[in-house]
């Protein structure tokens, strides 16, 4: 991770980083449930679940608050809650990356003929 983060690991960051790469592999498998037989199976690389992880962590070590801005006279700050939440989570192009794919459907129920017919 420190080489990704591009830093070293403070002492109490360790604990943390394992922590927040566990709960993304959490929210991962909440939507892939086959997610290690998609690995085993060559569907998806386990190098690319690596990526997503470890980009959804390194956003909430670089941001824990989650600021987008802030000023020094007469202090202000700013939030952006799309950018960088504070929280760990995916983004929809790295649930892309790991082929879960979104968009409107329908479901359309298939009735038999009328009886009239």
């Amino acid at each position: 991770m420190a080489l990704r983060l591009g830093r070293d690991l403070g002492e109490t960051e360790v604990p943390q980083v394992e922590a927040l790469l566990s709960d993304a592999e959490t929210l991962i498998l909440t939507r892939l449930p086959d997610l290690y037989a998609r690995i085993e199976h060559g569907r998806l690389a386990a190098e690319v679940v690596v990526l997503v992880e470890a980009t959804a962590v390194m956003r909430v070590l670089r941001n824990p608050a989650g600021i987008r801005s802030q000023s020094a006279d007469a202090y202000s700050v700013s939030y952006d809650e799309r950018a960088a939440s504070g929280n760990l989570d995916l983004k929809p192009e790295e649930w892309r990356l790991l082929g879960v794919r979104s968009g409107l459907f329908v479901i359309r129920p298939v009735l038999p003929p009328a009886a009239w017919w």
